[in-house]
């Protein structure tokens, strides 16, 4: 079965970088030298979401697999 045509972790990873470059232009334009500490926490937040997404897709991917296996072992054993 081919993976769907959207896919809404991809999107989620997307949409969330693109607001983290966004967000620390705008913070470094607004606050000028004094935004490096703000601009280094939405790094941090930018890069836990990066990590939260990819451990969902990789979870996912492996329970998706685990049924597969079992689907296939049921019908084996038919």
């Amino acid at each position: 079965m081919p993976p769907p045509a959207f896919d809404r972790l991809r999107a989620l990873a997307i949409g969330s970088q693109a607001i983290g470059l966004i967000l620390i232009m705008t913070i470094g334009t607004v606050m000028g030298d004094g935004a490096r500490p703000w601009q280094g926490v939405v790094l941090a937040a930018m890069l836990t979401t990066a990590l939260t997404i990819a451990l969902m897709r990789l979870y996912r991917r492996n329970h998706a697999r685990k049924g597969r296996a079992e689907r296939l072992n049921d019908h084996e054993d038919d």
